[in-house]
Formats: C-alpha cells, structure tokens, sequence
C-alpha cells in the first residue's frame, strides 16, 4: 500500500472517532514510519517488528499548570505502517487495525491505562 493511500485511512480513521473524543485531542501530531526506530524501542517492550503504534509526549492527567506557558512540542502517535501491514490479510482489516491502533494511542494521550483503553475500544469501536 502507498504512504498516500496509508495516510488517507489514517485520517479517515481519527475523523470516524467519536467526535467527544476527538475535540479534545490538541497539540498531537500523528505520523506514519515503515517501522520503529532504536530510540523508539528504547521506550517500549517491544521488537522492531511487532510494535503497530506508539505515543509520545505528556498525558493530559499528567499535565500541571504550567504546561503549555511555554513553548511546547507537540505530543507525537506514530503508526508503523510495514509493521500493520504484516498483521493484516486484506485492505478492510487494515482499515480497522488502523483504527484500533490510532484510538489505543489516542487513550494514552488521555492518561488511560490499558485496561482503560481495551474497555472503552469495546464502547466505541
């Protein structure tokens, strides 16, 4: 699948969230690699491989008064798009696995835990 085509689920993805959900989301930029880097598996338990997304940054819970007085970097969802590939027989399950691994990083934004974030998948996906 082309970066293009890749980008374009995404996109549709975030946008087929639900709308309480992603009005909230600010200051996030979510990118798309072939595969995680070695500073990137350096922050997660994970191999080059199997690893499908990834969130950096400061979770909202995790936000005192003082974030944002200054400049500030955006939060960082990256997608591995060869990684969800290799996970996916066909371009429908592709689609959805896009959008399990975009709401997943989506809820560590949020400060979810995990057993947060497969809850509220249930909910809403």
């Amino acid at each position: 699948m082309t970066r293009e085509r890749f980008e374009h689920i995404a996109q549709e993805a975030f946008d087929s969230l639900p709308a309480d959900f992603t009005e909230r989301v600010e200051n996030v930029h979510i990118v798309v690699e072939d595969y995680p880097s070695d500073d990137a598996l350096g922050k997660v338990k994970s191999d080059r491989t199997s690893l499908l997304g990834l969130y950096q940054g400061i979770p909202l819970t995790q936000r005192g008064q003082w974030y944002g007085m200054t400049a500030t970097a955006p939060d960082k969802i990256t997608l591995y798009q060869k990684n969800i590939e290799a996970v996916c027989k066909d371009e429908e399950e592709m689609e959805l696995r896009i959008t399990e691994v975009l709401f997943h990083e989506l809820g560590h934004y949020f400060g979810m835990d995990e057993r947060q974030i497969r809850s509220a998948m249930k909910r809403f996906l």
